[in-house]
């Protein structure tokens, strides 16, 4: 499984995997709002050359803030690549901290990441409808039909 620089990778491809995966490259949480075909990240391509796996990230105060996270093909480790990839950059750039946000309903990525050594720490209640002020396509209910209400910060401190 070979991880590129999402700088190697076309503008207009990373765009357009945003769209199909998240209706735009935009993403709006708590610490800010992002335009996550220009953040810096890395990808996974299958051999016809389609992203099957993109992480978007930014540095700031020593923490590595994880923005995005796309797995195309489930239980095949392209997620949990890409975030050792991350990792080992956060590590080498002198961070303490890796950190991200998720919205109370995505159980798969709250599993997900506390299996890779995350931890809850903090808790934002309601803070989707602020989100939804600035990107009303927030669907109001998510996965297993649970109400898309509050963020989640997950940490895991580097050594």
């Amino acid at each position: 499984m070979e991880i590129y620089s999402v700088e190697d990778i076309p503008r207009n491809k990373i765009i357009e995997f945003f769209k199909l995966h998240w209706g735009s490259p935009e993403m709006v949480i708590s610490s800010g709002v992002y335009d996550c075909s220009i953040l810096e990240g890395f990808a996974i391509v299958n051999v016809k050359g389609a992203i099957i796996g993109l992480i978007t990230y930014i540095i700031k105060d020593k923490e590595l803030e994880i923005i995005s996270l796309d797995s195309i093909e489930e239980g095949k480790g392209i997620g949990t690549s890409l975030v050792q990839e991350v990792e080992n950059l956060a590590i080498k750039k002198r961070c303490r901290l890796v950190k991200l946000i998720t919205t109370n309903d995505n159980l798969s990525a709250l599993k997900f990441y506390q299996k890779r050594g995350f931890i809850l720490s903090h808790i934002i209640n309601n803070a989707v409808d602020k989100a939804r002020e600035l990107k009303p396509e927030i669907p109001l209910i998510g996965n297993e039909g649970i109400p898309i209400r509050d963020e989640i910060e997950l940490i895991k401190i580097l050594n």
